[in-house]
């Protein structure tokens, strides 16, 4: 009879570091951003066209579901950079120990999330 072998762990049981974490989410925060950016591209064209067509292009974007797309487009936008910045700090060979890696990661997302706020803020408050 064959021993019985050890379950390998799955997305259910085994948790994923905060570094893989924050890995996948800068590929993700990648093709947000490329889409975004197609967007951002058909925005740009509705205001060379005309007075007309900018004016359906801004309808679209005041609707909630526009906001939502622009904030998370904003989102993206920010982690992305925040993250890319570490990236070039690792790239000149400093903050690789462990312990730099979490403390640079958990400053990452501290600083998007303010990013984005500072945004939004100027965006409806001032």
């Amino acid at each position: 009879m064959a021993k019985a072998r050890p379950l390998s762990p799955h997305l259910q049981i085994y948790r994923l570091p905060l570094p893989a974490l924050l890995s996948i989410t800068h590929r993700m925060t990648g093709v947000v951003l490329s889409t975004g950016t197609v967007l951002l591209a058909l925005w740009l064209i509705a205001l060379a066209q005309g007075p007309e067509t900018f004016a359906t292009a801004m309808m679209i974007i005041s609707h909630p579901l526009g906001q939502i797309v622009l904030f998370g487009y904003s989102v993206a936008l920010f982690y992305h950079m925040c993250n890319g910045i570490r990236h070039l700090n690792w790239d000149r060979g400093s903050g690789l120990e462990i312990e730099a890696v979490y403390r640079s990661g958990k400053i990452t997302i501290a600083a998007a999330v303010c990013l984005t706020a500072a945004l939004w803020s100027v965006i409806y408050f001032i």
